[in-house]
């Protein structure tokens, strides 16, 4: 399965809710766009979680295009296309690895929004790519989480450190980093427990973790991924906010999207919090994982939604 038909899959919910509201817009050939259509246009994309800001941005470039005038869907249309394109765009940079030994992941969230399935998944992709991986299973505090990340690691044929129960996630992190410069891995990945953003001890000892990282590398984690469970809706956004400014991250992997109807959202934390939506979760399985990128995210939210078209599938 093509990158396109992944996102095409994981935004089927959103892309259906959009086809059959959107259509309802244009039940004749062209509509008249007044306020009474600007609201009705509102209440739609409110309804895929993109957020205040960017619907307003989307209504108003509608507004200033299109006021007093009689169009069509399609007119309109290219006019969202052309102004979510401009809202989302980022640099495509994936991963800044190091310039030489192994380039550190440092993996942050909330408890349930699939860090340990996103990091499997990072693995899968990395090993596919002939790179060697270490991980480091610093979620000391849960017995599951070490054990769900070592049967990964077994599965991926991949080496994992881990501590002993309660142990400092801090060591097991530096540990890791160790194990990875010493067998020559390409790349270490360093699991956290997840933490609400409300809990500020836990949260400093994300900072902690980091510290314990830059004593092997100076220059490391080279890069901190925030986990967000795309089904959370809006709160992605308040956890975004509180863990960038507790930690310096760097992306987000945006997970369960296959699960959602407010795809939306990828919208608002891109707008919210300016970090770089870098990969997304689209199943449970370790392939279930995709680049993000805009201009495929923009055509699978809006595929088929010409003028004319029939009814949307359910």
């Amino acid at each position: 399965m093509g990158l396109l038909d992944k996102f095409k899959r994981g935004l089927t919910k959103t892309a259906n809710i959009l086809k059959t509201d959107v259509r309802d817009l244009f039940k004749s050939e062209g509509r008249l766009i007044d306020d009474a259509f600007l609201d009705e246009m509102r209440a739609i994309l409110f309804k895929t979680d993109m957020g205040y800001e960017s619907v307003e941005e989307i209504v108003e470039e509608v507004a200033k295009n299109f006021r007093g005038r009689v169009v069509t869907l399609d007119e309109v249309m290219a006019t969202w296309k052309a102004k979510l394109g401009e809202l989302m765009a980022q640099d495509d940079a994936p991963i800044r690895y190091a310039e030489s030994g192994p380039t550190v992941i440092m993996v942050c969230g909330v408890n349930g929004a699939g860090k340990t399935t996103s990091i499997a998944k990072l693995t899968k992709m990395f090993t596919s790519e002939g790179k060697k991986v270490v991980l480091g299973a610093g979620d000391t505090f849960r017995a599951a989480a070490v054990e769900q990340l070592t049967i990964w690691a077994d599965r991926l044929g991949v080496d994992i450190v881990t501590g002993e129960p309660n142990a400092h996630p801090a060591s097991v992190a530096y540990r890791a980093t160790e194990q990875a410069i010493a067998t020559g891995a390409d790349v270490c990945i360093v699991d956290t427990a997840g933490r609400l953003q409300t809990q500020k001890n836990l949260m400093a000892e994300l900072t902690k973790i980091q510290g314990s990282i830059r004593k092997q590398i100076p220059a490391a984690p080279h890069e901190v991924l925030l986990v967000l469970d795309a089904t959370t809706g809006q709160n992605g956004i308040s956890q975004a906010k509180n863990f960038t400014e507790a930690v310096d991250c760097t992306g987000i992997v945006l997970a369960k999207l296959d699960g959602t109807a407010k795809g939306g959202v990828v919208v608002a934390i891109r707008q919210s919090v300016g970090l770089p939506v870098k990969y997304i979760g689209l199943g449970e399985k370790p392939d279930d994982f995709a680049l993000f990128r805009p201009d495929d995210f923009v055509e699978a939210l809006f595929e088929d939604m010409a003028q004319g078209d029939g009814p949307a599938a359910p």
